[in-house]
């Protein structure tokens, strides 16, 4: 890493050098993949969900096929797309005999100018037949030696795209072979429903890990390291300690407001204020992001944000609030499944900026 170079990265999947050490997720990310096993991640969204089993799966040099449920709008478009990701992961020659046992053969075209697939069904296909054979399809391209990793990310949506997905895919991927599933979701009352419920299909499917926010411990040794070149004009231990603070561990955010006080202190003279100029250069930067933000909620979520964000380590008493107490939770839930809150034994603002910007500018 070169001396000038900002070691901080946030925004997009954190790779290399950029990571922050899971090491004791790592090690069970990989006893899992590396057994016959299916994994269920879960973690509210930007903990880094993503780029741990990236990690695993480069360390491991395997494929992997990574597909996100949001995207995906009904049973075909699911099979169109996994059937359109293989072919970009694996070479056509080695598929197109396996394609020939496609119940329901697909057109594919494929344009060497744009580098782009294109893949069609006949309009009268069945579409539970035609996800079953890509499923099969993808048993078959892999192997016992270097098994197909297959994620699913925000996994919670699978009964959004077809109420009947959940039963048909259970049905489906519990046939295949030399394939590690993984299932990654941001909300959590919805994952242990769809993996921890008796009557759901999905029932003790998989191995389920929580990902928790990064041990404070850890988190500071990557800062401290990270911002000593700068050690000469700042006391760097004080400054790591303030960025967890007002983070509290959040992969995310952490790794923003580093980012922020990088660019400063590589460009400023001292300032005792380092935190707290990168935090006002950063609510400053998205004062309209976060009025617009605040002006969709409805009265009652606006009074839970103002009070969670007076309140957010001390003991929470909904009731001071003035509004009923199942009023209360109604919003609570509404905003921890739309990712504004998160909670971890209790309910928390996801953005300690938002949090900061809601206390400066409303309250």
């Amino acid at each position: 890493m070169k001396k000038q170079e900002n070691p901080f990265k946030f925004g997009t999947v954190v790779e290399g050098e950029y990571l922050t050490d899971r090491t004791n997720e790592l090690k069970v990310v990989k006893s899992i993949l590396n057994s016959e096993n299916h994994l269920v991640l879960i973690s509210p969204r930007r903990y880094g969900k993503t780029s741990l089993i990236l990690k695993v799966a480069k360390e491991t040099m395997r494929p992997l096929l990574f597909l996100n449920l949001e995207s995906v709008t009904d049973k075909k478009d699911l099979a169109l797309t996994l059937l359109k990701k293989l072919l970009a992961l694996y070479p056509f020659e080695k598929l197109k005999f396996l394609l020939k046992n496609f119940r329901f053969a697909p057109t594919i075209s494929m344009n060497a100018l744009m580098d782009s697939i294109d893949i069609s069904f006949v309009m009268k296909t069945n579409d539970d037949i035609v996800l079953d054979d890509v499923f099969t399809l993808m048993s078959k391209i892999s192997n016992k030696d270097n098994r197909l990793i297959v994620v699913f990310d925000e996994f919670q949506q699978v009964d959004e795209i077809d109420k009947n997905l959940s039963k048909l895919l259970r049905s489906i991927m519990q046939m295949q072979q030399n394939i590690n599933f993984i299932m990654l979701g941001s909300q959590e009352s919805m994952m242990r429903t769809i993996f921890e419920k008796k009557k759901s299909p999905f029932y003790h499917f998989a191995e389920l890990l929580s990902l928790k926010k990064i041990p404070r411990e850890d988190f500071y040794t990557y800062l401290y390291e990270r911002l000593s070149v700068f050690s000469d004009n700042y006391d760097i231990s004080d400054t790591a300690t303030k960025i967890l603070d007002f983070t509290d561990c959040h992969p995310y955010y952490t790794q923003k407001l580093a980012f922020n006080i990088w660019e400063i202190m590589k460009d400023s003279t001292p300032n005792e204020d380092i935190v707290q100029t990168a935090i006002s250069y950063s609510n400053d930067i998205h004062d309209m992001d976060y009025e617009r933000l605040w002006s969709s909620f409805k009265n009652t979520d606006k009074k839970v944000l103002k009070y969670l964000s007076l309140n957010r380590k001390s003991e929470q008493n909904f009731s001071t609030i003035g509004i009923p107490i199942s009023t209360t939770f109604s919003s609570l839930k509404r905003m921890a499944q739309s990712g504004i809150l998160i909670k971890e034994g209790h309910y928390e603002i996801d953005d300690p900026f938002f949090a900061m910007w809601i206390k400066t500018r409303i309250i």
